[in-house]
């Protein structure tokens, strides 16, 4: 676990390893399309990040599954689907562990996902629950500025995007971004036919929350 804290504390004081720094897409069981956006989202973001806020990312996504003790390697993980999501005890706990060490979640409702994944998230951490975050908060600050929160990117069920929070002692360890379909957005312009706009909303709000993870602002106090 230490491993991840190395990792995040080199990028954050601008030693160069940020060269060897790959984000990870998050494969897990219960029947859902954890692949969903597998082809490009991942890595079109990864190509934006890297071109516009001059990181320097690995172009190529990890898929890293639940219970690998690899994923530690990962600073940032993605999650997205459609349906169903089952955590084991045993992946549950390589989660939580995971998270505690540094690690950031990005989880992205791709629509269906909501009624799964706050019950396995329960399992990560039973005392926790997910709050939406204030338009304030910095994750809408970074580079790229949200003064409404959340882009709206696919329509779902005619409501407002939102932007859930697991916060542990102060840190936010997990973003969760509801009727907003980030991941959608990062794709290829031909898979959804979306207006540029979109697609750039969508891919600055996405580098937004790399930025702050690398940065280091949802990092505890004491590391």
């Amino acid at each position: 676990m230490k491993q991840l804290l190395i990792i995040l504390l080199l990028i954050v004081s601008g030693n160069g390893f940020s060269q060897d720094v790959q984000l990870g897409l998050l494969k897990y069981n219960g029947g859902g399309d954890w692949y969903a956006n597998l082809e490009t989202s991942l890595p079109n973001l990864i190509k934006f990040t890297n071109n516009n806020l001059h990181t320097s990312i690995h172009p190529e996504q990890a898929i890293i599954e639940v219970n690998n003790r690899e994923i530690f390697n990962y600073p940032f993980i993605h999650m997205t689907g459609h349906g169903n999501v089952v955590f084991s005890n045993a992946e549950a706990e390589n989660l939580r562990k995971y998270l505690l060490a540094g690690g950031f979640l990005h989880i992205d409702d791709n629509y269906g996902l909501d009624k799964f994944i706050r019950l396995e998230m329960k399992k990560v951490f039973p005392e926790l629950d997910f709050v939406e975050l204030p338009f304030s908060h910095p994750i809408y600050h970074q580079t790229y500025e949200f003064k409404n929160g959340l882009p709206k990117i696919h329509e779902h069920d005619n409501s407002y995007p939102k932007g859930y929070g697991l916060i542990y002692n102060g840190r936010l360890l997990c973003f969760y971004s509801f009727e907003s379909d980030l991941g959608d957005g990062w794709e290829d312009p031909s898979v959804h036919n979306d207006p540029e706009s979109k697609r750039i909303q969508a891919l600055k709000m996405g580098a937004n929350l790399i930025e702050y993870v690398f940065k280091g602002e949802n990092m505890e106090s004491d590391l």
